[in-house]
């Protein structure tokens, strides 16, 4: 869920990136058209929060202390959890302004709020006017110019931004409209999608499922609003990812495939992707789930490793460009792959494997189940990388935000 691999045309400007990273097509086409909507759409606030499982990663990616991560910075939550498995360094790169404003901003609370229980308070309840107060006092003054004036400007209807932490942060954004959409959706349909989080049992978890959600995907509305390209791009999904998630079936079908694995195939106390998706925000008891960086037993380390964290505004070909020969070992490229061309994808895999050290590894998601590469990257490239198949089905089972059809690891052969 990320732009940050395709570079800017012709050196076009940083403005331009996200632009660039998606127009395939003609101006006047339909695809065109919607390619255009996306990007549009896709200038503010995507992700307050990450839809990859970093338990998966850090599992698949065996960061060792002289590991350097390099990373698509999306919502943030990931790359400060890949501190607590202890890399010597985690670069973080994206082309949406926001998202960089977001990573400065959990970085320099990470540093200057005064404890573990503000900390949560800011980023897990995300729910109270003492953010804000805790922002002006703790955070302001460390940010630099433009994470400041990100913040403390107005979104499009008017809200000052940094606001949001004090009326649910989850629900702004892309996604988080989107959620909200799909709420009110099933609501209009009788289904409200937190007794979900009632459940006291994955068997009863299961039993819910198939009592109010899964008809609802049989709805004829259902179907004809997700048969339309632009009704996912709240999920971050641009024309061309739309294609390679729907296959051969109807939208419907794959969404509630993906929505059922959600909703019943990990415990609703572990999962804390099932709370923002079904309550749209983390769950407020003590014992809720949280991404690892938030969670207490980790606090220590996140403050302590956060200088370790460099978040660039740039995309991931033009950063691995910059780099020496045989220099990093840890690639994560979230699923932004899916939106490349193959001449885009040979540049990316062509840096990857210059800048790659021994037993480097490069962990991707992908809409569709298979791996996109073959018979796409050059056999001389592709041919230097071995493809872990039992690893990367293992790990898309596991994988606790359900989303994508497939988790692949590739590592240094």
């Amino acid at each position: 869920m990320a732009i940050a691999l395709r570079s800017p045309k012709n050196g076009a400007p940083k403005n331009e990136a996200v632009r660039s990273a998606v127009l395939r097509h003609d101006h006047l086409s339909k695809q065109g058209l919607l390619e255009r909507a996306f990007t549009f759409a896709f200038r503010g606030l995507v992700y307050a929060q990450i839809w990859e499982d970093p338990a998966v990663d850090m599992e698949a990616l065996a960061i060792q202390p002289d590991s350097h991560v390099v990373t698509i910075a999306s919502g943030g939550c990931n790359v400060l959890s890949y501190l607590t498995a202890n890399p010597r360094a985690i670069t973080a790169v994206d082309l949406n302004t926001a998202h960089i404003a977001l990573n400065k901003l959990k970085l320099v609370a990470a540093r200057h709020l005064p404890d573990h229980a503000t900390f949560h308070r800011f980023f897990a309840t995300a729910n109270a006017r003492d953010n804000v107060r805790a922002y002006r006092t703790y955070i302001r003054q460390h940010l630099d110019e433009a994470t400041l004036a990100y913040w403390e400007g107005r979104d499009m209807i008017g809200r000052r931004r940094i606001g949001g932490f004090s009326k649910n942060v989850y629900k702004r954004g892309l996604l988080g409209n989107f959620i909200g959409v799909a709420h009110l959706l099933a609501r209009l349909n009788g289904v409200n999608p937190r007794v979900l989080l009632e459940a006291t049992s994955i068997e009863e978890q299961r039993a819910i499922f198939d009592r109010d959600f899964a008809p609802f995907f049989d709805k004829g509305v259902v179907k004809w609003i997700t048969d339309q390209p632009a009704s996912l791009f709240g999920l971050g999904i641009p024309p061309a990812q739309y294609e390679a998630l729907a296959g051969n079936e109807k939208m419907a079908v794959v969404l509630r495939a993906r929505l059922e694995k959600l909703a019943c195939d990990f415990d609703i106390k572990d999962n804390y992707f099932a709370w923002q998706a079904f309550g749209r925000g983390y769950g407020k008891d003590a014992a809720a789930p949280l991404p690892p960086y938030l969670q207490a037993a980790h606090h220590a380390e996140i403050v302590e490793r956060a200088e370790r964290i460099e978040v660039r505004h740039t995309n991931f070909t033009d950063y691995l460009r910059e780099q020496g020969d045989a220099t990093l070992d840890r690639y994560i490229l979230l699923d932004a792959q899916d939106w490349m061309t193959d001449e885009q994808l040979t540049d990316l895999w062509g840096e990857i494997t210059r800048t790659a050290r021994p037993g480097s590894r490069v962990l991707f998601r992908t809409a569709g189940i298979p791996s996109i590469l073959p018979g796409r990257v050059p056999a001389a490239i592709l041919d230097r990388w071995d493809y872990r198949a039992a690893e990367s089905l293992d790990y898309t089972r596991r994988d606790r935000s359900s989303i994508y059809g497939g988790v692949h690891l590739y590592v240094l052969a």
